[in-house]
């Protein structure tokens, strides 16, 4: 797989994060020194900005960094970072913070999901897709809904391309029985989650009612991993008040592993998961 710009403005971001703090100098000294608000350099260490060229310098320059070999090597990583990602195309409708979350997807090799709500959006038909925007993003006009859809769309090329993510889901029950349509559009959703179901790099759960108390009554959420094992895994959550990512912090990340491993043990057994949502389905009338 390609390294794309996400993750190459991950890895330098990283690397200037290290570079710095091996100098034991303040975050803020830096953005300082370079005119930048510590907001935007933070943005930078974290991966979610690129970088330009004459700030790159003034850092190297600062944490004293003259072999020439590694220089060029971050300068590379810098104007890598700067390609535009597929995705840049839907940047007019996409919900601010969210081309981040598409970028790492695209570039991930593994996907774990809880959702609680909604099917999640790699696994979605386009009817359903249509009809979670159309309810949700109430102030977009129908040709934004539809570029929003498409995205969507788009977005599931990394479960159907030839070396798909690997993608593990656990769905509440409450997404399998709550209608979001007419019957017919239900019905092809949960059709189409039995046939992902059967896909070999998708594993599917369904977590029941009678689950009771579990460690995801917080809200969705996402662990994305990527092909290298030095890229650190990336929890993202959405809710009413936007978007989160957590990385930087081991025990967070680490505390949402847990979760996960837990969820899949209390959730049916994909058979059983794959023959609750056929009954679902034929129930669709």
């Amino acid at each position: 797989m390609a390294i794309g710009p996400t993750v190459r403005r991950r890895r330098l971001g990283s690397e200037l994060r290290r570079l710095r703090e091996s100098q034991s100098i303040k975050l803020e000294e830096v953005a300082d020194r370079l005119g930048l608000a510590p907001s935007t350099l933070s943005r930078i260490e974290t991966g979610k900005a690129p970088t330009r060229t004459a700030y790159l310098n003034s850092m190297l320059e600062l944490y004293g960094v003259d072999d020439p070999s590694q220089r060029k090597i971050l300068q590379e990583m810098a104007r890598e970072g700067h390609r535009k990602g597929w995705w840049t195309v839907w940047d007019g409708v996409l919900p601010t913070g969210f081309g981040i979350y598409v970028g790492l997807e695209a570039e991930a090799s593994s996907l774990r999901v809880y959702e609680s709500q909604v099917v999640h959006g790699l696994l979605q038909t386009e009817e359903y897709a249509r009809a979670i925007m159309t309810a949700v993003r109430r102030r977009q006009t129908p040709d934004e809904i539809e570029r929003l859809v498409q995205l969507r769309m788009q977005r599931q090329e990394v479960v159907l391309r030839s070396d798909p993510i690997e993608l593990w889901v656990i769905l509440d029950e409450a997404v399998i029985k709550r209608t979001m349509g007419p019957p017919e559009l239900m019905r092809k959703q949960l059709d189409y989650l039995c046939e992902a179901s059967s896909w070999p790099h998708v594993t599917l759960q369904v977590l029941t009612f009678g689950s009771g108390l579990h460690p995801a009554l917080g809200g969705p959420f996402a662990i994305i991993e990527f092909p290298e094992r030095f890229d650190p895994d990336v929890v993202y959550s959405e809710g009413v008040s936007g978007q989160a990512y957590v990385e930087e912090r081991e025990r967070e990340v680490r505390a949402r592993s847990e979760a996960f491993d837990l969820l899949r043990a209390t959730a049916l057994p994909p058979a059983d998961s794959f023959e609750l949502i056929r009954k679902a389905a034929t129930e669709c009338t």
